[in-house]
């Protein structure tokens, strides 16, 4: 980072692994806006960042508003796409191949229009960083749709990182995060489901969303860092 106040975007800022990113940049020399879909969560949000960050409501899936977005943001930095998504999970034999194609709606071509739609205005001294998924790098049963979703973001990383040249690119890779990614399930199967990661994992517990951000802070931050995938899944890959 340069002596200048910088200004980072992060799209899906509103919770998980976006918010802890935010709360980790967030600074005297770095300003922050925080995007979702509902101003109300945002509001909230942004009460709990001490009222520092910038908040922006609009759906990331409407090309139209994110064009609009970035139109009215004007000059910026370094861009963080957070947006989730979780379609895809499942045994292979019984999967809808539909949901495939469901979560790159949701989550895929949310992440590539949003940088899309940046370039005009994103300093090309600056940075993007994808928020993917260790399921494209584990041989685990039950992956292989959302697999197949999150190793699109994988693979277009090195790509980009050489057609949009300064700019880096680069993804991370979380692996089981205790973020509200998990609230689809009840409360005492979720806690059974990160007890059995846990055992897995080499380090010996789950991960937590600023494990995530101050990866994704380091990316930010190291301007000679691009076209990589920073796996931050605690050692899951190995032992799954």
């Amino acid at each position: 980072m340069t002596g200048r106040i910088e200004h980072t975007v992060i799209i899906g800022g509103s919770s998980g692994i976006g918010l802890a990113t935010a709360r980790r940049l967030l600074g005297p020399s770095m300003k922050v806006t925080i995007t979702g879909r509902n101003q109300e969560k945002l509001d909230s949000t942004c009460e709990s960042l001490g009222g520092k960050a910038d908040t922006a409501a609009f759906d990331a899936s409407k090309p139209d508003q994110v064009r609009q977005f970035f139109e009215r943001l004007g000059p910026f930095d370094h861009l963080v796409l957070a947006a989730s998504g979780g379609r895809g999970l499942g045994p292979f034999a019984t999967l809808d191949l539909a949901d495939i194609a469901s979560g790159v709606d949701e989550k895929v071509r949310p992440q590539l229009s949003c940088l899309q739609a940046a370039l005009p205005t994103l300093d090309r001294s600056g940075s993007v960083t994808f928020v993917a998924a260790v399921s494209a790098q584990v041989a685990m049963p039950g992956v292989a749709g959302i697999g197949a979703i999150n190793g699109m973001l994988l693979t277009v990383t090195p790509v980009l990182a050489v057609e949009l040249k300064p700019l880096r690119v680069n993804v991370v890779a979380p692996g089981v995060i205790d973020t509200p990614w998990w609230d689809f399930m009840p409360a005492e199967q979720k806690q059974a489901v990160f007890a059995d990661y846990a055992g897995r994992t080499p380090v010996g517990r789950i991960g937590k969303a600023d494990d995530v951000a101050s990866s994704i802070a380091f990316l930010v931050s190291n301007s000679f860092v691009t076209g990589q995938v920073l796996t931050c899944d605690g050692g899951l890959r190995f032992a799954a």
